[in-house]
C-alpha cells in the first residue's frame, strides 16, 4: 500500500515537472518568436517602400544628409495632404514635429488641437528616415478603430414648410460622461493611439488603464495563435498621442470610419 502511494506521488511530482518544463519551453519559444516580429515588419516595410534610386545610391552621402532628408520628409507629407485633398472629405493629419493635430477638408484646417505628448515605436524613429519618408508619402488609410465613445450619427433635418411644424433642437448634453480613448487601425499596419489628456474623475487613470490592458490581452492572444502554428507573430508599429478630451472626441466623430492619415515626423 506504501509502495502504491509512494509511486502515485513520484508520478504526479514527475508530470508536475514534465508540465512546467514545457511551460519554460513555450515560453522561451513565444519570447524569440516576438522579439522577432519588429525586424520581420522592418524588412516587410522595407522590401515594399524602399525604392530603387535609393538602393542605386546606397552608400552615397547624400541618403545621410539631413537638409536633402527634410526636403524628402516634407515632399512626402505635401504627397500626403495632396493625395487627401482630391478625395473632397474631411481628413486627419498629424503634425508631430509642431506638436499638432488638425482636421482639414480639401486642404482648409477646420479644426486644430495641441498635442501634449506623443511616443511612436522605434522603427519609425531614427536610423529609417529614409524608409519612413517614403512609407508615409501616402496617406494611412483607416480599415477600424476601438474606442471607448461612439460614433454619433449625422442628423439630417428637412426645413419646415412654416412656423407650425418648427420644432427647436433638442440642447446637447454637455455633462461629462465617458473618457475618450481610442485606437485607428490602419492598411499598413501603423496604429494610432489617441488618448485624453484630462483625468477628471478619479475613474479616469483606471479606464485608460483597462483600455489599454484589453488591448495589449488581444494582441497577446493573436500572438500566442500565431505562434502555436509556428508563425511570427504580427508586428504593429504605433503611434500614441495625448490631445485635450474634446478635441479628441471631435477628431474621432468627425473622421469617416474609412477616413485617412497623413503623419510628419
Amino acid at each position: 500500500m506504501k509502495t502504491e502511494t509512494g509511486a502515485t506521488k513520484t508520478g504526479g511530482k514527475l508530470t508536475i515537472i514534465v508540465i512546467a518544463v514545457l511551460v519554460i519551453l513555450f515560453l522561451v519559444y513565444y519570447s524569440v518568436m516576438a522579439m522577432l516580429a519588429p525586424l520581420k515588419k522592418l524588412n516587410e516595410l522595407k522590401e515594399k517602400y524602399t525604392p530603387e534610386y535609393e538602393e542605386a545610391a546606397s552608400g552615397s552621402r547624400i541618403l545621410t544628409d539631413s537638409t536633402y532628408l527634410s526636403l524628402i520628409k516634407e515632399k512626402a507629407f505635401l504627397q500626403s495632404k495632396i493625395n487627401m485633398a482630391e478625395t473632397d472629405s474631411i481628413y486627419l493629419v498629424l503634425n508631430l514635429a509642431d506638436s499638432i493635430a488638425s482636421l482639414e477638408i480639401s486642404g482648409v484646417e477646420v479644426h486644430s488641437a495641441r498635442i501634449s505628448f506623443f511616443r511612436m515605436s522605434s522603427i519609425l524613429g531614427k536610423g529609417n528616415e529614409y524608409l519612413m519618408y517614403s512609407l508615409l508619402s501616402g496617406p494611412l488609410n483607416i480599415v477600424g478603430d476601438y474606442s471607448t465613445i461612439r460614433k454619433e450619427p449625422l442628423m439630417i433635418k428637412m426645413a419646415p414648410r412654416d412656423t407650425s411644424e418648427y420644432k427647436p433642437d433638442i440642447i446637447p448634453d454637455t455633462t461629462y460622461h465617458e473618457p475618450v480613448n481610442y485606437i485607428l487601425e490602419t492598411d499598413i499596419g501603423i496604429r494610432i493611439f489617441i488618448y485624453q489628456s484630462e483625468k477628471i474623475l478619479p475613474s479616469d487613470r483606471k479606464h485608460q488603464y483597462f483600455f489599454d490592458l484589453n488591448d495589449r490581452l488581444r494582441n497577446t492572444w493573436n500572438s500566442l495563435k500565431r505562434v502555436a502554428i509556428l508563425e511570427v507573430p504580427e508586428y504593429h508599429p504605433f503611434i500614441k498621442l495625448v490631445l485635450p478630451g474634446a478635441d479628441a472626441r471631435i477628431i474621432y466623430r468627425a473622421i469617416p470610419r474609412k477616413g485617412q492619415i497623413a503623419v510628419y515626423l
